[in-house]
């Protein structure tokens, strides 16, 4: 992952909406969900909905397929660990504690 990605998921996982489609897809796995039921379990309109998924796809935190009349979205798990080694090797220049937290998040925290 390069600057220009690791910035553009950045914004785009910088909005709660968006975090929660993370939440809401991942454990969904490669299966992924249906836009419909995306809409529902976040509380959505179609439209609302539709902005925010083409924020995390154009990042490529996310990918779409169609099936018949549906549009199944999956995360793209490739690309959210490529973003967190970006984050730990290149901004963080793999700094022992910080690595440490990220294993054991509630090892302190706030210092």
């Amino acid at each position: 992952m390069d600057r220009t990605q690791a910035l553009a998921a950045l914004s785009a996982l910088a909005n709660e909406t968006r975090l929660d489609l993370i939440r809401l897809l991942v454990p969904a796995g490669p299966d992924g969900l249906p836009a419909g039921e995306i809409a529902r379990g976040l509380g959505l309109s179609a439209s609302r909905l539709s902005f925010h998924l083409a924020a995390m796809e154009g990042a490529g935190l996310i990918r779409s397929r169609r099936a018949s009349r549906h549009v199944i979205y999956a995360a793209c798990p490739g690309a959210l660990g490529a973003l967190m080694a970006y984050l730990l090797r290149d901004c963080c220049q793999a700094h022992p504690e910080v690595q440490a937290r990220c294993l054991h998040p509630g090892d302190g925290g706030g210092d």
